[in-house]
């Protein structure tokens, strides 16, 4: 059973990380859109992100809880000397989904409207730099349990250069997969024309923050280069990443919408593989060689499978209310479209 509780681990944050990262992409493309053009950058992405926006923390909690009740040594850990960029992304979160609200149901339209705006922009760019920046931090061995004072403790965990460049990657990411989504709901060429440059954008963004990661870990002493290419699963994994990229931009050349779609959530799926594979499974590596593995630091045997049950049975109820409810708002644009 324990298997399957880090099965659902991985998938949680991979869904966080494909679904929740396009959520906040569009913050990010939002930021990065000229005033003339914000308004029906705005309108797209309504239609894009109205499925899921509230759905995306849900995979967040799952995996909190995850940890929380099967690998409580490594929540606590993380919880601890992790607090402060946990605290940030989490306001995070609060602040953007409240400006979003804020900013379509307001029933007054004044100066507000700007407030609302720019929380929620720079928001939708501070979470996942933080969510990176917490990821990195887990892996960078920077996070000392032992530390006698509040900035080795608290502060020196997180703010070094790998994880903040771990942090600007996944906001990158995040950028190109909301660029790649709004692809598909653009409604003339112009719109089309003007996501495929942000996407661009995003991928070059991308590329660059994915070499400062590696320049980080090498000046850091931090063995990325081996989690990715020591083995055969992450030289695998790298070639399709890679491969699917440029299939991907071969597809969007020729007007292929929707393939585009699963080949950005693939490309994510195997940067993920390849960081998590090598090191499995120490998710949590501390200074001085240390780590915290799933295996070994794994909560009570009757906690794991109670745990793995509950995982199992609301997987029946969660994944097909999910479906539906991206069915309903696809059947509803539509509607929508064939009125006018």
């Amino acid at each position: 059973m324990i298997y399957v509780v880090m099965g659902f681990l991985w998938l949680a944050l991979l869904l966080y990380l494909v679904m929740g990262g396009a959520d906040f992409g569009a913050g990010i493309i939002e930021l990065f859109t000229s005033n003339a053009n914000k308004s029906r950058t705005r309108k797209i992405m309504y239609n894009a992100i109205g499925p899921i926006w509230e759905a995306n923390h849900m995979w967040l909690i799952i995996a909190i809880v995850i940890l929380f009740v099967g690998f409580p040594v490594i929540y606590t850990t993380m919880s601890t000397y992790l607090h402060i960029p946990l605290v940030i992304m989490l306001m995070g979160i609060i602040a953007r989904g409240t400006a979003l609200t804020f900013r379509n149901y307001d029933a007054v339209t004044d100066n507000m409207q700007r407030v609302y705006n720019k929380i929620f922009v720079y928001s939708s760019f501070i979470t996942p730099l933080f969510l990176g920046i917490i990821a990195g931090s887990a892996v960078s061995g920077r996070i000392d349990t032992g530390a006698t004072d509040f900035l080795s403790a608290y502060v020196y965990s997180w703010l070094n250069l790998f994880s903040v460049a771990i942090g600007f990657f996944t906001v990158a990411l995040c950028g190109f997969l909301a660029a790649i989504y709004l692809i598909g709901e653009a409604n003339d060429e112009a719109e089309t024309k003007s996501f495929i440059r942000k996407a661009r954008f995003m991928n070059i963004a991308a590329v660059v923050a994915g070499g400062l990661v590696f320049i980080a870990s090498v000046t850091e002493k931090i063995p990325l280069v081996e989690w990715v290419f020591g083995s055969i699963i992450g030289v695998l994994a790298v070639s399709a990443a890679s491969i699917s990229l440029i299939v991907m931009w071969y597809l969007i050349v020729k007007g292929k919408r929707f393939i585009i779609r699963v080949l950005a959530g693939f490309q994510v799926t195997m940067i993920l593989l390849t960081t998590t594979y090598k090191h499995y499974p120490n998710i949590v590596i501390l200074k001085n060689g240390g780590y915290l593995s799933l295996i070994a630091d794994r909560g009570a045997d009757k906690a794991i499978e109670g745990l793995g049950i509950a995982l199992l049975i609301g997987s029946l109820f969660i994944l097909p209310a999910l479906g539906y409810l991206i069915y309903s708002f696809q059947r509803k644009d539509k509607g929508d479209v064939a009125e006018h």
